[in-house]
C-alpha cells in the first residue's frame, strides 16, 4: 500500500512538473510567430495533464464519509 502511494506521488510529481513546462512552452509560443496546430496540441496535452493529475490528486485523498 505505501510502495502504491509512494508511486502515486512520484507520478503525480512527474505530471505537474510537465504541465509546468507546457506553460514556458506555451508562453514562447505567443512571443513569436505561432504554428497554430502545434499550439492547439500542446494545450490539448496540458488539458489531458490537468484531468490525470485531478484523478491522482483524488486517488490520494482517503474517502471521507459525511
Amino acid at each position: 500500500m505505501i510502495a502504491d502511494r509512494e508511486a502515486l506521488l512520484r507520478r503525480l510529481h512527474e505530471l505537474r512538473t510537465e504541465h509546468r513546462d507546457l506553460d514556458t512552452v506555451i508562453a514562447r509560443f505567443d512571443s513569436g510567430p505561432v504554428d497554430q496546430l502545434q499550439l492547439q496540441r500542446l494545450k490539448k496535452r496540458k488539458l489531458k495533464l490537468k484531468d490525470e493529475i485531478a484523478w491522482l490528486d483524488s486517488q490520494l485523498l482517503p474517502d471521507i464519509i459525511a
